[in-house]
């Protein structure tokens, strides 16, 4: 089984923050101490950093869920709990993660130690001593802790490579990235002998580098799923030129223009904009019978395809297992490479907007009122339900606190408008209550 792992499913969820506590100043000759209760800790936080050292996500295929660690409660002596360190989870140079409910894009991680917060961990609750006034001076009013942020997430890797090797199976992408980098693929006489991508640094003789990846064989079908599909043509997103290899030998019976369009045509199916790198076209295995001639019907047709203004993509003609041409190649890969910007792989409708991401968008409703079928209203809405989760309970005050606060949301009012009476039971999540008009 292949080691190599370019997607992942995982669920990361961060810390709650700890509860805050509700006690009171009790000392010899000191009457009437007051509130003495501490805030809560905060909640650790789920934050990924790149680590360069990382080529695969292998690591999520068997550890799926990441769970930072909840705050400390607060304490007597107005002491505030401990929070909790947050959870750092390495991923490799080239991830992106994206929200498994929506699609979006949440972040792209590219540089070596780049973090990023995935899950923001719960504030901690206020004790007592918060909720000290002069008409209340001794509160018995406290705040459980915020519960942290869960999200459900998709990973994928797309290689960092400037340069993308792409062709049908055995047209000699391995043996040639094998020749000119330090890379050992795997290289054998039948289709698939590459069934993952290998990456391999180039340096020309000028003193150039850039950083090349050979991608498992395209053929026609691929976008339908033929073959191995497009399973690992997501790496070749992030290059920023293209090396067409060409076997321009036929030794498979094929006709070297029908692949060079084939190729094309399963690259702009999968995603158009990667027919927006520039190519440059290998004319490969040139050291064979019949190359030569192959090579100069190839020219005619491709020239053909092409009006008297435009630019028609460079042929190198090579020989991988000669050594031959290879210089010449990979200088010009280098000055195409210094003349081509980087491609955004994301424009903002791609992206999470972050305030919204985080629970912060404007649009978004206080609370929802719903019925179910037994007549009970249901209260819903992530604010509403934030406070509920916040509310203690167990103390009387806290519960006077959390009605005030739903009156002043317009809960009371909107029940009103929907026909609420009294003695109607109102739920929010498990927990039930009449309704008093």
């Amino acid at each position: 089984m292949s080691m190599f792992l370019d997607t992942a499913k995982i669920s990361v969820q961060a810390g709650r923050g700890g509860d805050g506590m509700v006690a009171f100043r009790r000392e010899k000759y000191v009457p009437n101490g007051g509130p003495w209760g501490g805030d809560g800790g905060k909640g650790g936080s789920v934050i990924f950093r790149v680590d360069e050292g990382l080529r695969t996500l292998m690591d999520f295929r068997y550890n799926r869920k990441f769970k930072a660690k909840s705050g400390e409660k607060g304490m007597t002596k107005g002491m505030h709990g401990r929070g909790s360190e947050d959870l750092i989870v390495s991923v490799p140079q080239g991830t992106t993660v994206r929200d498994a409910e929506t699609g979006k894009v949440i972040t792209d991680l590219v540089e070596h130690g780049q973090e990023v917060v995935i899950a923001k961990g719960g504030r901690g609750g206020r004790g007592n001593i918060r909720f000290a006034t002069p008409r209340n001076p001794a509160p018995e009013i406290s705040e459980n802790g915020e519960p942290g942020e869960e999200r459900q997430l998709e990973l994928e890797l797309k290689i960092l490579a400037d340069v993308g090797l792409v062709g049908f199976p055995s047209v000699g992408k391995s043996t040639l990235l094998s020749v000119v980098s330090s890379a050992k693929p795997k290289i054998g006489a039948y289709h698939f002998t590459t069934i993952v991508p290998n990456l391999g640094m180039v340096r020309t003789k000028s003193g150039d580098s850039f950083a090349m990846a050979d991608l498992p064989g395209l053929i026609e079908g691929a976008s339908q799923g033929v073959g191995l599909g497009t399973q690992f043509l997501r790496h070749i997103e992030r290059t920023r030129v293209i090396l067409h290899i060409i076997d321009m030998s036929a030794s498979e019976g094929r006709d070297p223009y029908e692949d060079y369009v084939s190729i094309n045509n399963e690259l702009e199916t999968y995603n158009l904009r990667l027919m927006e790198r520039p190519q440059i076209i290998v004319a490969n295995k040139m050291d064979m019978p019949e190359a030569q001639e192959n090579l100069i019907s190839f020219k005619e047709k491709l020239v053909a395809q092409y009006d008297e203004f435009e630019e028609v993509p460079m042929i190198f003609p090579i020989s991988s297992l000669a050594h031959q041409g290879l210089d010449n190649l990979l200088e010009a890969t280098a000055e195409l490479l210094a003349k081509t910007d980087e491609f955004l792989l994301y424009d903002e409708s791609d992206l999470v907007d972050e305030e919204a991401y985080y629970g912060f968008s404007e649009a978004e409703k206080d609370f929802d009122i719903t019925r179910d079928d037994d007549a009970t209203w249901v209260l819903s809405g992530e604010k509403l339900e934030r406070l509920f989760v916040m509310t203690n309970m167990e103390r009387d005050e806290s519960i006077m606190k959390f009605a005030r606060q739903l009156r002043g949301m317009g809960v009371d009012e909107a029940l009103r408008e929907r026909g609420a009476k009294d003695g109607d039971l109102v739920r929010i999540g498990q927990f039930e209550f009449e309704f008093v008009d």
